[in-house]
């Protein structure tokens, strides 16, 4: 049992300047995770709902070609999600989506290592519930690891968002979450401060990523922080979840995923820790300088290492 599950959306980006499309590119927060994970050899399923038309069958391919595993019944929308990604002078990107995100029944897959889930699949109905009862399902054998990557633009009931996303953080081993999400989510309350509390309900790591400020993460035995690496960005598109793949291939490489492992987890020591942080941020470096969500393999990440 080496696999990993990936529960989320994909769905095309369509860059634009202005009125000006400058590019399509394959995105989903919970896609970038999968691929990238799968680009360092990591074993992964993936678990979408996706159109058989020309976008899913282009989404379908790259997931494969990265090594991923596209889960049987993924591509059974009745289209396939798009996203407006438009991209501001500093490389940030904003989004307007059209959307179609469902799930049914438990998919057939091997029992999971590590099941991750995030951002429009963890909030948006009518498949929000069912990728709820899927955490449930595989936490009994997997670690769960979560990212909030929160979009306003699709959220009607912030009360309701902030609940599930509250419900799944604490079902969860690992979260990583940006500080502007944390801003959007509770923004009478310092990001550090709901880091700390969101620990204290159930996961064993918190980590909170702050753009060019770096990343911190507070677990039992308490707070590291790592600066950002230094980068000549392109854009931002598919940073956090980059960071997330590096943290995410760490405690993998260290042992420290599956529910068997879990007390271990929660144990965690802070040099381990930094040491994950660091992974994250080294990963999320590399896509920076990338044009949309490119995430990096192995011998990307040991040439950028070399270049320090």
């Amino acid at each position: 049992m080496s696999r990993g599950l990936v529960i989320g959306e994909a769905l095309i980006d369509i860059v634009q300047d202005g009125r000006r499309v400058v590019g399509e590119h394959v995105g989903g927060s919970p896609l970038n995770v999968a691929v990238g994970l799968a680009r360092l050899g990591r074993d992964v399923d993936f678990l979408t709902h996706i159109g058989d038309d020309a976008y899913g069958r282009r989404i379908a391919e790259y997931v494969k070609a990265s090594g991923a595993q596209l889960v049987s019944g993924s591509n059974t929308a009745d289209r396939t999600t798009t996203a407006r990604a438009t991209v501001a002078a500093d490389g940030s990107a904003s989004y307007e989506f059209d959307l179609d995100w469902q799930l049914s029944a438990t998919p057939p897959v091997v029992p999971p290592l590590v099941v991750h889930t995030g951002s429009i699949a963890a909030v948006h109905d009518p498949g929000a519930l069912a990728v709820a009862a899927l955490v449930d399902t595989y936490r009994v054998s997997a670690t769960v690891s979560f990212d909030p990557n929160v979009r306003p633009s699709l959220i009607v009931d912030r009360d309701l968002a902030r609940g599930r996303i509250e419900h799944l953080v604490e079902r969860s081993d690992i979260v990583k979450v940006s500080e502007e999400d944390l801003c959007w989510l509770d923004p009478k309350r310092k990001p550090e401060d709901i880091a700390q509390a969101w620990q204290s309900t159930g996961p064993a790591i918190v980590a909170v990523t702050m753009a060019d400020q770096g990343a911190q993460a507070v677990c039992a035995a308490g707070m590291v922080r790592v600066p950002a690496r230094s980068a000549q960005v392109v854009d931002t598109v598919g940073a956090g979840d980059s960071f997330m793949v590096g943290l995410l291939d760490a405690l993998w490489e260290q042992g420290l995923l599956g529910a068997d492992r879990r007390p271990a987890l929660g144990g965690v020591d802070l040099e381990t820790l930094t040491e994950a942080l660091e992974a994250g941020s080294a990963a999320a470096a590399v896509t920076v300088g990338r044009a949309g969500a490119d995430l990096p393999d192995r011998e990307a990440l040991a040439a950028a290492a070399q270049q320090r």
